[in-house]
């Protein structure tokens, strides 16, 4: 029997271009190797599991005797962003992309926004988070307008100083511009990027995403009508809209999510621990540096060395990401990549699973682990590789 099942998705964390990769813009991309080639990537305990003997995967020796299961998933959703993926993850395949504004959003969007709010807006566009702060913050301080920015994500970004604007305030302009984004402009997710201090001005951790409610029950809902506990640490709960999730922990950032990762291996529970480590992606994926993804993950390892010697017979741990941001690819955004997936426990037979299509199928073998009743649009494998 397993009880518990602890799911953590290195956000980002692509291991090469998907046959359609060229569609997105992204051939070539492949976040995995771009690390590799640093020279500085030491992952041994991902090795172990199997990270180098997944199919495609030529950036190191391969591992003579895995302790983990592992396969490579294909996305089937149509995109390449947070929301898609984990919802995806979670057994929801997206068949229609979330709309992007590579122009800015139409003047009935902002006119509107303005409206409600009862402030101005300033930039509009496509713009980095750290660079629209910089190139807009004292105008912002100066006249009180809201900085609206978005990027090649289906996202409405407001960025204000919490000075000028309360981050709760901040919180009550994202959740209108969350009901002003309906239809054809029902954008994936609104997300709140409060900032401080004086030029060069500082992003805070009070980062808060206002996503779409999933269209229909996700594993989530599955495992919590089953009576089992889902906890949600990181944004994941801001990703699902709140739905399914029991227990949300929202603090963001890899080091203080690993930690309450840890804190929650020493309690006693029965279901489902959804971690996201925000890092990878946010901090160098995005910002285009390989040197800082590659240090993210030698320390993600490290703690995940820790984590496994005190895992519980009835414990499973299923590493996986969202898509791939490569940090050597052109531009900022997202990169469509295979997802790696690892799985280890006292009851997991080690095994080469392959290729397989969806990230869905992550969500159908935890659903089957558990032994929960309930469908979603993936099958899984539980019965490839449970002792």
């Amino acid at each position: 029997m397993i009880k518990r099942v602890f799911l953590i998705v290195l956000d980002s964390f692509g291991i090469g271009e998907m046959p359609d990769a060229e569609m997105f813009g992204d051939k070539g991309a492949n976040t995995l190797r771009s690390c590799y080639k640093t020279g500085n990537l030491v992952v041994p305990n991902m090795a172990k599991l199997g990270l180098f003997n997944i199919d495609g995967v030529s950036a190191a020796e391969k591992e003579n005797d895995p302790s983990g299961a592992f396969l490579r998933l294909s996305e089937l959703s149509k995109g390449k962003d947070t929301t898609t993926g984990h919802w995806e993850i979670a057994g929801t395949i997206s068949e229609k992309a979330f709309p992007t504004f590579p122009d800015g959003f139409p003047n009935e969007i902002i006119n509107e926004f303005e409206k409600r709010t009862g402030r101005k807006t300033l930039c509009n566009k496509p713009y980095s988070g750290t660079k629209v702060i910089a190139d807009y913050g004292e105008e912002h301080i100066k006249t009180g307008a809201l900085i609206v920015y978005t990027s090649a994500d289906s996202v409405f970004q407001i960025a204000a100083h919490e000075d000028i604007v309360p981050v709760e305030t901040l919180y009550e302009y994202c959740k209108i511009a969350r009901e002003i984004l309906t239809g054809e402009y029902a954008v994936g997710r609104v997300i709140a990027r409060p900032f401080e201090g004086v030029f060069p001005f500082t992003r805070t951790s009070r980062r808060h995403d206002f996503s779409l409610v999933p269209p229909r029950d996700t594993m989530l809902d599955i495992l919590s009508a089953n009576g089992y506990e889902t906890i949600g640490i990181g944004k994941i709960s801001d990703i699902f809209a709140g739905k399914g999730i029991k227990t949300a922990e929202r603090e963001i950032g890899n080091a203080v999510d690993m930690e309450i990762t840890s804190e929650y291996q020493e309690k006693d529970w029965s279901g489902l621990c959804f971690t996201n480590l925000v890092d990878f992606d946010m901090q160098y994926g995005h910002r285009r540096d390989p040197i800082g993804y590659t240090n993210a993950l030698n320390e993600f390892d490290g703690w995940l060395g820790g984590f496994i010697e005190k895992m519980r017979s009835e414990d499973v741990l299923i590493l996986t990401a969202d898509h791939g941001c490569d940090p050597c690819h052109s531009g900022t955004d997202h990169t469509r990549e295979y997802i790696p997936v690892l799985i280890y426990g006292n009851k997991i037979r080690p095994e080469n699973l392959g290729t397989r299509a969806g990230f869905c199928e992550i969500a159908g073998t935890v659903i089957d682990m558990l032994g929960a009743k309930g469908k979603v649009d993936g099958k899984g494998f539980a019965d490839e590789i449970i002792k």
